[in-house]
């Protein structure tokens, strides 16, 4: 199992993740089971590829009781394997407040900050995070109750952008039996058990409900479901990338979306192009709001427009429609075309389309 699991982590992350030999990785380590696995497989690997490590612990403000455990056992290890250790803290509880942000969401923003600015600072081309073939199972569930489409139900990425994830296809049991063999500390998270946090209970609750009742290898189809639709989406992504290039143009803090293009590409890439344009933007892309604006694309009347969420204003003119925060990003009740002359016709540079991440 030792030498197995090893070998698979290596393939994997010099396959999937794109690592090269003496690349700089910051590990996120949080003194969990997935986390100390993590540190201690890129520690073996190190090895191989001789790579610059840097493991970073963040103290989330949330769990006073257990964290100077957590802290104590990474730096242990981090001691041993001779691993630079940088301890980070985190005010979740007031960035939830502030931003109106859940505190599972703060927390995850405001770690994945961290993890960034430590990269740059020590000049590391990625970040390695512990998620597994479980989390992998557990994420697309929970996309598929919130009713994500075809990108969120392709589940997370082995790599995106600088952010590696080299155990996604390896199982939490054998991370356990593999840190069991080799005695190697761990601790546990007491609040992944809080039945408040969504991806709990479908961890303790769904998921085993789901196994038991009704498909007991239902772990396993929806990592099939996940593989498939990523490959896929690899596709779409690309056949967005062109329609892009051929229906938005950009001026200064403005977009503007061709109609005559726009309503000849088929419906799927209408609808990602949208979503595209609203995240450039900077808006949610919400479902609501891209039928809205596929509907005003199509058959919008001229000097027409749509108000979306933060002051966005969507004006609907004969061969386009044009994106703005004419009162800056922030609520506003007035209208974009009051007192306001028809646009110009003159063409646009075509607008460089930035994807999420």
């Amino acid at each position: 199992m030792t030498k197995q699991l090893e070998n698979h982590f290596l393939r994997m992350l010099t396959g999937s993740c794109g690592i090269n030999e003496h690349a700089g990785i910051v590990a996120a380590v949080s003194g969990g089971p997935d986390s100390m696995a993590l540190l201690h497989l890129l520690a073996s690997a190190r090895k191989i590829l001789r790579l610059e490590l840097v493991a970073v612990w963040v103290d989330h403000g949330l769990r006073p009781t257990e964290t100077p455990q957590e802290k104590e056992t990474v730096a242990a290890a981090t001691e041993k394997l001779g691993i630079p250790f940088l301890p980070k803290t985190a005010d979740v509880t007031a960035y939830a407040q502030e931003k109106h942000l859940s505190i599972e969401h703060a927390a995850r923003e405001l770690r994945y900050a961290i993890l960034r600015e430590v990269a740059k600072n020590c000049s590391a081309s990625a970040i390695a995070v512990g998620h597994t073939a479980d989390d992998q199972a557990e994420e697309v569930l929970i996309r598929l109750l919130r009713g994500s489409g075809r990108k969120g139900l392709a589940g997370m990425s082995m790599k995106s952008g600088e952010i590696i994830r080299p155990l996604l296809r390896t199982n939490k049991q054998d991370l356990l039996a593999w840190l069991t063999q080799r005695d190697i500390p761990h601790c546990f998270d007491s609040s992944n058990n809080d039945r408040k946090f969504l991806r709990n209970r479908v961890r303790h609750e769904l998921l085993p409900f789901l196994c038991e009742q009704f498909e007991p290898g239902i772990k396993n189809s929806l990592l099939k479901t996940a593989d498939s639709l990523a490959v896929d989406e690899d596709l779409l992504e690309e056949m967005t990338t062109d329609a892009w290039q051929q229906v938005v143009q950009e001026e200064d803090d403005t977009l503007r979306l061709l109609r005559e293009p726009f309503r000849v590409l088929h419906p799927a890439l209408q609808r990602r192009t949208i979503e595209q344009l609203l995240w450039r933007m900077g808006s949610k892309a919400k479902y609501d709001h891209i039928l809205l604006i596929i509907e005003a694309t199509l058959n919008g009347r001229n000097r027409s427009e749509l108000h979306l969420s933060s002051g966005l204003r969507v004006g609907v003119f004969v061969g386009w429609l044009e994106f703005s925060y004419p009162a800056g990003h922030r609520a506003w009740r007035g209208r974009l075309l009051e007192a306001t002359p028809a646009p110009s016709v003159a063409p646009l540079a075509p607008a460089h389309r930035q994807t999420q991440g």
